[in-house]
């Protein structure tokens, strides 16, 4: 028979009415002859009641039969509940039960299939079929679509236009690790799946789109965490001839339609904003947990005369105070957070109690003589436990930034009702990586500089790729016109005002180490791009999985994706990646050398 609505939507305006409902057996009670089953669909679970004395022989045996995720269907009136269980959005009623089908049977699952499931993350992984029928599963995917709904919805009445771009493209250098596509038919080539369209979509601009957005695939392979999957979902958008006040303006009111339409949130508009420097200083951050204080301070100027040589002889010394915790962390607390503390690249960390007024700890003894006026400069009370980073401002940073949200989370200090937006602007154009030996883009090598950084970009362009090899040059104090937006310490998403003249953008892959003919060989298409009108543009990113994980108040964007991969990057249901027939190798003139550690492991 047709099914006359989820079981989930059943309520008491429809008691009295013959209704067809089909689903998963949750659970089966047998009560003095009677027998309960909660049937679970999408929306929820119903109470179905199978009565010997109203159904046939037939019904009551298959009823008897009945086992947990069997698969069944059943007919029969809506009736109020003796006993209402307000717990259920279908608790006032029940379904007394006339037929009853067995549509499939089912094995006995390896976890039960309800919320606050024991199971670990690659049983899960494995049965994801089986984790994704759990309610709250359930509820995180539904949330999903009602973001993407609402995304939409928004993009559309602003006429962005939807538009799809490929996913085999050229490998280009730049950012993480791309995944590779062998090509078939021109042997020995391959594509490369992209990290982002990003330059897909700037040419979009230049062919006259104005306004261009998509929800859109990306891959990136990369190590992983919690908030990072080798494929993930981003919210793409570019425009042209808008100011980076106005792509912020559009940004802001699109999380604040969604928030609205998923959560019922009013959020305040325009969100703080935030200069990347004030963000690391204060928080040692450039994604800056606002939600509670505890702000990293510079007591260099504080400690300079001390007679502790790793104070007085360190470029930078800064700290945190932990107020009122002094009796919560022994000294075997503070030694594992020394062990933290030297994974960031400090040395150690210096710590100091106030207890009575004075100071207890591993430095308190060098710091008697200006104990009244480090007490004034950070505030200090009794029982407060100040930590102490003494090393170059990054790694002091850094390091207490990294304890700052840790403590954070043990004490209890973070109001997780919160939703705290902030964009982070004015950012450097370049990072330096100590593994690399070189600059590299801190957003990548499109962002637009801003006005008094192009003109040192142009004036030093001869000079540009040796600056590129040399820490503490030029490139140093050089600013782009880039803006992240920030949620509760996570990087939401990511943008900036593009390159759109090709001369900036050939001193740009000077300043990055290319030569004019590696510049040419990877990237010619768009530098050809730029003879022909290139328009000024601008856009954004918003990481969607990050997005729904926030919203959902998970802490792993696994729980917000219906197949992700474990933390190997790898699919334990599906057993991907896999091995493939020689024969696909030789199509592709691949061979794949066998990995000597693989014998052993």
């Amino acid at each position: 028979m047709k099914r006359s609505m989820y079981a989930g939507r059943v309520r008491e305006e429809h008691i009295g009415q013959e209704i067809t409902l089909k689903g998963w057996v949750g659970r089966r009670r047998d009560l003095g002859g009677l027998i309960f089953i909660d049937l679970r669909d999408r929306e929820g679970i119903m109470q179905l009641v199978i009565n010997p004395e109203k159904v046939s022989a037939e019904v009551m045996a298959t009823a008897e039969s009945l086992r947990s995720e069997f698969v069944i269907e059943v007919t029969g009136q809506v009736a109020a509940r003796e006993q209402a269980n307000d717990k259920l959005p279908t608790g006032a009623v029940e379904l007394n039960v006339t037929a009853l089908t067995v549509l499939n049977t089912a094995k006995t699952t390896p976890f039960e299939i309800k919320d606050g499931i024991e199971a670990n993350d690659d049983t899960r992984l494995r049965y994801r079929y089986l984790d994704l029928r759990r309610p709250e599963m359930l509820e995180n995917l539904k949330l999903r679509a009602k973001v993407t709904h609402s995304i939409r919805n928004y993009l559309d009445e602003l006429e962005f236009i939807d538009v799809e771009t490929p996913f085999l493209s050229k490998s280009t250098p730049e950012g993480a690790r791309d995944y590779l596509v062998p090509s078939r038919v021109n042997k020995g080539h391959f594509y490369a799946l992209p990290q982002s369209p990003q330059i897909t979509k700037q040419l979009l601009m230049n062919a006259g789109f104005d306004r261009y957005y998509q929800i859109v695939k990306c891959f990136r392979d990369e190590d992983l965490r919690g908030d990072r999957q080798p494929e993930f979902t981003q919210v793409d958008l570019e425009t042209s001839f808008l100011t980076e006040r106005e792509i912020q303006d559009i940004t802001e009111d699109l999380i604040a339609r969604v928030m609205k339409e998923t959560k019922g949130i009013e959020v305040t508009l325009p969100f703080p904003r935030m200069k990347y420097d004030e963000a690391m200083a204060l928080y040692g951050s450039d994604k800056p947990d606002t939600r509670f204080e505890m702000l990293l301070q510079d007591v260099k100027a504080v400690v300079k005369g001390v007679d502790f040589k790793v104070f007085s002889e360190a470029p930078a010394v800064k700290a945190i105070v932990v107020k009122g915790a002094a009796d919560n962390y022994s000294r075997k607390d503070i030694d594992k957070m020394t062990e933290v503390a030297k994974q960031y690249g400090a040395k150690g960390l210096a710590w100091v109690k106030v207890v009575n007024g004075e100071l207890n700890g591993s430095v308190a003894k060098f710091l008697t003589g200006i104990q009244e006026n480090l007490t004034r400069v950070l505030g200090l009370e009794d029982k407060d436990l100040v930590l102490f980073v003494a090393d170059t401002l990054e790694v002091a940073n850094a390091t207490l930034g990294a304890l700052r949200g840790r403590i954070a989370k043990e004490l209890g200090l973070i109001d997780n009702d919160k939703f705290n937006f902030l964009w982070v602007v004015d950012w450097p154009m370049f990072e330096w990586s100590e593994e690399e030996g070189r600059y590299m883009s801190a957003h990548h090598p499109f962002t637009l500089p801003d006005r008094d950084s192009a003109k040192k970009l142009k004036y030093y362009k001869n000079d540009l790729q040796s600056c590129s090899k040399e820490k503490g040059s030029i490139l140093e104090r050089i600013y782009a016109v880039a803006y992240d937006i920030v949620l509760n310490g996570y990087e939401l998403g990511g943008g900036s005002l593009r390159i759109y003249k090709k001369d900036l953008q050939e001193c740009m892959f000077k300043a990055l180490g290319f030569s004019a003919e590696e510049a040419n060989d990877q990237f010619g298409f768009l530098l050809e791009a730029m003879d022909y009108g290139f328009p000024p543009h601008g856009g954004l990113a918003i990481g969607l999985d990050r997005f729904v994980m926030l919203l959902a108040g998970e802490d792993n964007i696994r729980e917000v994706i219906a197949f992700p991969k474990n933390n190997k990057a790898t699919d334990p249901m599906t057993q991907a990646p896999s091995t493939v027939a020689l024969k696909q190798l030789e199509e592709l003139s691949l061979q794949v050398e066998e990995d000597e550690t693989s014998k052993t492991n």
